[in-house]
């Protein structure tokens, strides 16, 4: 399945997320690693120092698409400051309307 705008696709399905009871907001490019990461910590009683590969992976995972996303805010506002630039809707003098 490919996710617009994101170059990471996704890998569980939404039958896998919802047999594993992957809460909606958490459904993303990253949740083929929070349901073994879930299963993990449920099986080691929620022990902080437990499952740290799999906690590891999932927030390096996370982390990379914020950094994807910021990164596509900041063209975003690259264009638009272009745009704006560019565009003179009353002209400051005289001189500057002759030159238009």
């Amino acid at each position: 399945m490919e996710v617009q705008g994101s170059s990471k696709k996704m890998i569980a399905t939404q039958a896998e997320m919802v047999e594993a009871r992957v809460p909606i907001p958490y459904r993303d490019q990253c949740a083929h690693l929070l349901i073994p990461l879930n299963k993990c910590r449920q099986s080691e009683f929620y022990l902080p120092w437990k499952c740290e590969d799999e906690r590891h992976s999932y927030e390096k995972c996370e982390y990379e698409l914020v950094m994807e996303r910021m990164l596509q805010m900041q063209k975003i506002r690259e264009e638009q400051a272009k745009l704006k630039k560019g565009i003179h809707l009353i002209p400051k003098t005289a001189n500057e309307a002759v030159n238009c």
